[in-house]
């Protein structure tokens, strides 16, 4: 296999090309090491090196090193090895390690997101963020269920009314306008129309 390509990325990585196509990224000190040149094979056993134990390693690595400053969801965290230009492969093996030591736990993030937001979001806006960061429905669905089960719900009428008091918004007074664009502000933020109605004292009859 003839490396017919070898261009630079960024902080001294390099994307290596063979037989005109892109097959990895490496360091400058791993491209000098191998002795990777254009226009010169590269051998099998730099190959294996590379593909199961270079990259690999290396994949791990970064996922522990963005699991040290935050959580992510699996979805997020395949993402951000995808930027880094990992290839599939490895990217399942490291999620698959982190995975192992429960680093990585989807139903757990999904809990911890809920039970933080759960008097600051409706569960409609909860789930579309949840949702866009990877977490499945069901599990969504079962998370909510549980805390449900365990005594903890919303009171979306109670989160309503906050929101209301810090617009200073009195639905005694409030003209039919006002009340049209109180409506609208809810209901952007995932508020059920039925609770918009009590707040807003609008006739839901």
């Amino acid at each position: 296999m003839i490396v017919t390509q070898i261009t630079g990325i960024a902080k001294g990585r390099y994307r290596i090309y063979i037989e005109e196509k892109p097959a990895f990224v490496l360091y400058r000190g791993e491209v000098k090491r191998l002795g990777i040149q254009e226009g010169e094979p590269v051998s099998e056993e730099s190959i294996r090196e590379i593909c199961e134990e270079i990259l690999p390693g290396r994949a791990k690595r970064r996922a522990m090193n963005l699991l040290q400053s935050r959580d992510y969801t699996e979805a997020g965290l395949r993402e951000k090895l995808r930027n880094g230009d990992y290839p599939e492969n490895c990217i399942e093996e490291a999620l698959n390690y982190v995975k192992s030591y429960g680093y990585v736990d989807d139903r757990r993030y999904a809990g911890d997101y809920i039970a933080y937001h759960l008097d600051r979001k409706s569960r409609t806006r909860i789930e579309q963020d949840l949702l866009r960061k990877g977490i499945g429905k069901d599990t969504i669905r079962n998370v909510f269920e549980e805390l449900e089960q365990q005594g903890t719900k919303q009171d979306e009428g109670a989160m309503i009314r906050s929101l209301l008091e810090k617009k200073k918004y009195d639905p005694h007074t409030a003209t039919r306008q006002e009340k049209q664009r109180m409506y609208a502000f809810l209901y952007r933020r995932g508020f059920h129309s039925e609770a918009i109605n009590r707040a807003l004292l609008l006739d839901i009859t």
